[in-house]
């Protein structure tokens, strides 16, 4: 028999719980549908990772995350939609890096600030690399090198948008190489590769989950990682620096945000429930088999990350002479 002294304990233990969930802003959180606005179409790195990462963190948090995508400027369009909504956490936004790092270094005007943005967690990292089209000429970094410098201004490359990290990696390799090609932005991942596919560019600095099997069925080819060491997947392809521009490192990583003043225990509770699905070993599988690499930590550290991102990029900006539109 369960004594009445036991009894008593516990129920003081779960109001004293109650009780610090109503002072901490997270009782009855979430009590319905929390709302994901991706910056990028459906098909891409992001979109993936935050449709993986949703379906996970369901279970736990007892209520669906509705996938909703918003593409357009950079991220900027989903991004202003996220900052105006409600600071409650039922409403967060799934970007790349630009619509949280350096759009305020590309836009004249913003109608939101990316510093504001609350770091909720980094879903997942994606190294970058080097595509080019199935029939271009070039079989080599170095020859690419080559035929740039000896023909400025007639290679064209796709990226996800202005700003994006496809962008910026494009404008570092410019800078380093001495070469001057062609920009040609697109509303995400998954129309600037059709285009490559189909021709119409001849190359762009792409993530390796959407690249990787574009290379291996011989619809685009892989020069090089762009990463300090080479990738698993790709062993015989040589990162950047092997193939002689080093310097050119980039990845892009994928990460939640909330409005400005969201409850620092909301986001906690969203962070420890990411933390949570990052760790699941179905979850690592599939990031494995998509060749996404785990993000995960605190809030704080992701808002210590992003100020290093942001600073970083943008001395690439001002370095490239991009002036904001």
């Amino acid at each position: 028999m369960v004594r009445r002294s036991t009894v008593i304990a516990i129920l003081g233990l779960a109001l004293a719980a109650a009780a610090a969930s109503a002072q901490d802003g997270t009782a009855g959180f979430p009590d319905r549908p929390i709302r994901i606005i991706v910056a990028m179409p459906a098909g891409g790195g992001v979109d993936v990772a935050t449709r993986l990462i949703a379906n996970q963190v369901q279970s736990a948090l007892g209520q669906p995350l509705p996938v909703e995508n918003k593409p357009g400027a950079a991220g900027t369009i989903a991004a202003e939609d996220v900052f105006h909504s409600a600071p409650d956490g039922y409403t967060l936004l799934a970007s790349p890096p630009a619509a949280i790092t350096t759009n305020g270094f590309l836009y004249k005007s913003l109608n939101y600030e990316p510093a504001q943005l609350k770091p909720v967690a980094i879903m997942a990292r994606i190294p970058n690399v080097l595509l080019v089209r199935q029939d271009f000429p070039a079989q080599s970094v170095q020859e690419l090198v080559a035929y740039a410098l000896a023909h400025p201004g007639t290679l064209n490359y796709a990226s996800q948008g202005i700003g994006t990290t496809s962008h910026l990696t494009a404008e570092l390799f410019q800078t380093l190489t001495h070469t001057k090609l062609v920009h040609v932005p697109y509303k995400g991942t998954a129309p600037a590769l059709s285009d490559l596919i189909a021709g119409h560019v001849d190359l762009m600095f792409s993530e390796l989950a959407t690249s990787i099997e574009l290379h291996k069925s011989g619809k685009a080819r892989i020069l090089a990682v762009a990463t300090k060491q080479r990738v698993a997947a790709l062993p015989d392809i040589p990162t950047m620096a092997e193939a002689g521009v080093p310097g050119c490192e980039s990845d892009t990583w994928n990460a939640l945000t909330a409005p400005p003043q969201t409850p620092d225990a909301v986001i906690a509770k969203l962070n420890e429930a990411i933390n949570a699905a990052i760790k699941d070993p179905e979850l690592l599988d599939r990031y494995r088999k998509l060749n996404l690499q785990p993000g995960g930590g605190t809030p704080a550290e992701m808002s210590a990350f992003l100020k290093e991102e942001t600073q970083r990029w943008g001395e690439v900006i001002r370095a490239a002479g991009i002036q904001p539109q």
